[in-house]
């Protein structure tokens, strides 16, 4: 097609994308698929790298581009980004609201009230509809140019819907990291051995505050627009969502109209219980004049606009006593310590417990049994301690010290050289056992099989090892709290569907030290049946490819243990099948190549590509390293990209990774 003809396509792609992104983001509404949708990305791509003079800064293919700044430029609010004035009950919100009414002169006022998201607040300006710029709070009247980085983010609207009536539209609202996927991140951190972040708030805040917009751009942040600024015809605040929505933005969600005081309390309430489902933080609820006129007249005292309040959640920060430090034992024999408190309210709930991780974190807190200390509790995360407030200790306290013994059973406890972790040694211990039990469920994908159930079955003694759950019967469970004749059968089928097990499923069932899935699969692929693993020696062990002196002495000294073949043949005698690794036909693009994924991919989902990847004679490890053959790059690529950029690992995009495929 020629110049013309292509200005004209790809406006339309333009604007069809747009659309769909509008119908996602902002409606909640799938209308079309990510693999679709893609398909016209990269067409309009390819029309504009024929016609980069046609490129505009609107473009969905340019939310991601430049290079780092050297450090961000400052920006001057036209309007004040002004903070809120915070009451805590209901006695200070009405006492909130009287000085409205006396100030105001009105008999009655309606209120508008949304959550008030835990994100970092933004400006963002619109010239002629197209987004130019965005800025930080700052201080209130200065904030930082984050253009570059905003513009990552899928739900905010590089180009405003509609007509326009004026030349310069300001929006503000809230930067925030979704809590499931900010779980998801961390998850793939740990996988790739490195430091997990605090909590979503700061993480936000933290990627909009990168020089580099890659960074940004690989973390799925999202936008919630909360205030129009600019007058564009509203009359309220109600209103002004509304024009928010019809100018292409998702707004905060669960705001209501209150006509009442007591409205407003009920919703209050109703936010709080409905907080920890909700896939992002928040920490109270913003109650706002509704009239715009009434709201202007009530005037700023200070940094604080008197329409408007922050009725604050319970704290999530609270100071408490330590009674005892318990120490407790997982499936591997560590032992991790807990701090017992006295009963306080934080978050919306009674805490009476709170993790210390390890002996080293007790060590750099110097928390002591007898302490006052600051407890902190993010979303749904156990309550961790802070800090030790030292001038409150009481005299005589003592420092903690390591446990000698297991709690449970008694056993001498260990710490081997150069590891933070102290341990059990004792295989039996019982502990140990519900541990292992729970760990073997979900290597069997026994989805029915929480922490509950077991701890419910292994405390009953219907079950006393991980291979006793092939021989449960409907009738073990008759009677047990939470069990009736359906759910009983219908756990029990559960299981027996679960007998047949691939080998790398079955050795990482085992509960090994230190084999994880990947190594699971390195020593299935090489020893191919199980009777071929069980008599493997150190030698053969330290043979496999991917399998080194730590984890072959590990399943040496698994494997020489009697009562661990004792659990095997019992595995097998209850039914359990585990099947061998088949001949599959590998690939000489792929055979003895370490792939590692990062992004998302739009044609396979990530398990699916590991799986294709191992099928075909590769690897598909969590993390990049010099041994790296291929980093295979899909969208919203994260830091395994820069890993493998320095390292000189080669770069697959999805296409040519999709072309070996159908190569192979």
């Amino acid at each position: 097609m020629d110049k013309k003809e292509a200005e004209k396509r790809m406006e339309q792609l333009r604007e069809v994308i747009e659309e769909h992104r509008y119908n996602y983001h902002v409606l909640d509404k799938i209308t079309m698929s990510e693999a679709a949708l893609d398909s016209l990305k990269h067409e309009l791509y390819k029309l504009e790298q024929q016609y980069p003079e046609l490129i505009t800064s609107d473009s969905p293919t340019q939310r991601i581009g430049g290079e780092p700044l050297e450090k961000f430029q400052k920006i001057t609010h036209k309007t004040r980004m002004l903070s809120m004035e915070d009451v805590f009950t209901f006695e200070e919100f009405q006492d909130w609201y009287g000085r409205a009414e006396k100030v105001s002169g009105a008999r009655s006022i309606d209120l508008f009230c949304m959550p008030k998201i835990d994100g970092l607040a933004m400006s963002l300006v619109y010239r002629h509809g197209i987004l130019e710029t965005a800025a930080t709070r700052g201080d209130g009247t200065i904030g930082e140019d984050v253009t570059m980085n905003i513009r990552t983010i899928p739900s905010v609207p590089l180009k405003l819907h509609g007509e326009i009536v004026s030349d310069r539209v300001e929006v503000r609202g809230e930067v925030y990291f979704p809590v499931k996927a900010f779980e998801k991140f961390n998850k793939e951190l740990v996988k790739e051995g490195k430091q997990t972040f605090a909590n979503p708030r700061n993480t936000a805040a933290g990627s909009i505050r990168q020089l580099d917009p890659a960074i940004a751009a690989s973390r799925p942040l999202q936008f919630v627009a909360w205030e129009l600024v600019t007058d564009l015809g509203q009359e309220t605040a109600e209103s002004g969502f509304e024009l928010l929505r019809t100018l292409g933005f998702k707004t905060a969600p669960e705001a209501e109209l209150c006509s009442s005081r007591e409205a407003v309390e009920k919703h209050w309430h109703a936010l709080q219980k409905k907080r920890e489902k909700m896939d992002f933080w928040i920490d109270g609820m913003v109650v706002r004049v509704n009239e715009r006129e009434t709201f202007s007249k009530l005037g700023v005292v200070g940094k604080t606009p008197r329409g408007l309040v922050a009725w604050k959640f319970p704290a999530e920060e609270a100071t408490t006593n330590v009674k005892k430090i318990e120490w407790f034992v997982g499936r591997t024999g560590a032992l991790t310590p807990v701090a017992l408190l006295e009963p306080t309210w934080i978050g919306g709930t009674t805490v009476q417990h709170a993790t210390l991780h390890n002996f080293d974190e007790i060590e750099r807190l110097d928390v002591r049994e007898g302490d006052t200390v600051v407890l902190f509790k993010a979303g749904d995360i156990i309550p961790k301690i802070k800090e030790v407030v030292v001038g409150l200790r009481p005299s005589g306290t003592h420092k903690t010290k390591p446990p000698t013994h297991c709690p449970v059973c008694g056993t001498a406890a260990k710490r081997k050289e150069g590891e933070v972790v102290i341990t059990c040694p004792n295989p039996r211990c019982f502990t140990q056992d519900r541990e292992a039990m729970l760990h073997a469920a979900r290597a069997f994908e026994i989805d029915g099989l929480g922490p509950a159930i077991i701890e419910t079955l292994h405390e009953n003694k219907i079950i006393n090892l991980p291979s006793d759950l092939f021989l449960l019967k409907s009738g073990d469970l008759m009677g047990l709290e939470g069990f009736a004749e359906l759910s009983s059968k219908k756990l029990v089928e559960e299981i027996q569907a679960r007998k047949k097990i691939r080998l790398a499923k079955f050795i990482l069932a085992l509960g090994i030290r230190n084999v994880g899935e990947q190594t699971a699969i390195d020593l299935a692929r090489h020893f191919g049946k199980l009777e071929k693993f069980l008599e493997a020696s150190k030698e053969a062990l330290e043979g496999v490819e991917g399998v080194g002196a730590i984890v072959s002495e590990s399943v040496t000294e698994y494997l020489r243990k009697e009562h661990n073949r004792e659990l095997i043949e019992a595995y097998l005698e209850n039914g359990v099948q585990v099947e061998p690794v088949k001949e599959q036909k590998t690939s000489a693009l792929f055979e003895g190549k370490t792939f590692v994924l990062t992004g998302t991919l739009l044609k396979m989902g990530r398990d699916e590509a590991k799986e294709k990847i191992r099928s075909l004679g590769g690897k598909a490890p969590g993390s990049v390293s010099k041994n790296t053959d291929y980093v295979i790059v899909g969208v919203e690529a994260g830091s395994k990209l820069d890993d493998a950029q320095k390292l000189g690992v080669r770069v697959l995009s999805e296409e040519a990774f999709m072309d070996m495929i159908a190569k192979s």
